[in-house]
């Protein structure tokens, strides 16, 4: 059988959910998907800019990640709108709870979209173009705003689909129609390529997906390294993971951390890392669990996110072992070159701290030392407050705290 993967993506998630606020909560009559309006932060930080926009403003010219000064000289009378998050996150988990009335499986991807498993629904809600209309219009009249949906046969082609033309559409990208619907785009429009790496392929020749798509890979693995196979097999519609929900009682304890500056180097982003992998630590230790899924993800100044996770060969609530996976999966995700705004680490498969682990002849005195010197940070800080310790590489004129990061939705 074939496979059926759905994604779906809210169209200008937070403008949209806030003009549905406004019409149906406050009462109000002007519909600010119908103006030049945009949902921004705060201007005097790094916060103050453009979040959402909706369609007059984009064709005035602004766009998402604009300062709120570069949107206004470009479209003045723009009617500006903070944030209201409590209510966004109830529109999303609105929409999520329909969408698992349609898939035994559905897999939240960010606070406005989802990937849908509907292999063998068929019979129940007719064929794939058929069901995705039917699950749109609902959204719509029951929700008020409205979605994109993209069908093919795995999670990056989906999401591929899903981008094509907006708003309140229903495309597919199958296999089949790869070379004719995405090879011609610009090779900055696949996943996972941010803007300074489709600049780098553009002067090496590579300017369309078609190109990359039948570039000798090997050449990319040496220009690009992990990330040019990557770019390659996705270029060729080539993607392997799975829609995973993750259940109850596998919840993950995550953290991310927006950053007052754009990050550059390597050294660096490892600082703010491990910042969030100490609040992650103590968290797990404090709820007596370990986890066995870590995923790093990072948005780039661009504000296209990207993320990469790995499973560990045994549990761990440890924070140096936490650390020292995240950099790893770090190194394969980023290009070393684009600027990053925001930092996140994540983790899933929780068990029990009593959870058997496999000993390792080799690192059974280090597993020792962790939990003793873990176990003594957390009793001081729980004490004298978070910061009455920190590592000694912020010592070294690093930007950030010894611990920072939000708590992510996850946790």
């Amino acid at each position: 059988m074939r496979e059926i993967i759905f994604h779906v993506d809210v169209n200008s998630a937070f403008l949209s959910w806030e003009a549905v606020y406004r019409l149906m909560e406050l009462g109000e009559t002007e519909d600010l998907r119908e103006i030049p309006s945009a949902v921004c932060g705060d201007i005097k930080t790094r916060h103050g800019i453009i979040l959402a926009k909706s369609m007059p403003a984009k064709r005035c010219g602004v766009k998402t990640a604009d300062t709120i000064s570069e949107a206004l000289r470009k479209c003045p009378n723009m009617k500006m709108v903070a944030p209201r998050r409590d209510w966004y996150h109830r529109c999303s988990k609105a929409f999520i709870e329909i969408l698992r009335e349609y898939s035994p499986v559905v897999e939240q991807f960010s606070i406005d979209e989802a990937f849908m498993d509907m292999t063998g629904t068929q019979s129940l809600w007719g064929e794939p173009i058929f069901a995705a209309d039917r699950i749109k219009d609902r959204i719509y009249k029951e929700l008020g705003f409205t979605v994109n949906i993209g069908i093919s046969t795995n999670k990056l082609l989906a999401k591929m689909a899903s981008d094509f033309e907006k708003p309140d559409r229903v495309h597919t990208l199958f296999p089949e129609e790869i070379e004719d619907k995405m090879w011609p785009l610009p090779v900055r429009d696949l996943f996972f390529c941010g803007k300074v790496t489709a600049k780098r392929l553009g002067s090496l020749g590579i300017r369309s997906i078609g190109d990359l798509a039948n570039t000798d890979v090997g050449f990319l693995k040496d220009q690009l390294k992990k990330q040019g196979e990557i770019l390659h097999a996705f270029a060729n519609g080539e993607d392997v993971s799975l829609v995973s929900e993750e259940r109850p009682d596998n919840k993950g304890y995550g953290n991310s951390v927006t950053l007052p500056f754009d990050v550059t180097e390597t050294q660096e982003a490892y600082r703010v890392l491990l910042s969030l992998c100490e609040k992650v630590g103590t968290r797990l230790r404090k709820d007596g669990v370990k986890i066995s899924v870590i995923a790093v993800s990072f948005k780039s100044d661009a504000l296209r996110t990207s993320r990469h996770q790995r499973t560990l060969d045994a549990p761990t609530n440890h924070t140096q072992e936490i650390y020292r996976q995240v950099m790893h999966i770090f190194d394969e995700l980023w290009d070393g070159q684009t600027p990053i705004r925001l930092l996140g680490v994540h983790t899933s498969g929780v068990t029990g701290e009593d959870a058997e682990t496999q000993l390792n002849l080799f690192t059974m005195d280090k597993q020792d030392k962790y939990r003793k010197l873990d176990s003594a940070i957390d009793q001081i800080r729980e004490k004298y407050g978070e910061n009455s310790i920190f590592r000694a590489t912020y010592l070294q004129g690093g930007k950030r705290e010894g611990l920072s990061g939000g708590s992510a939705d996850e946790t």
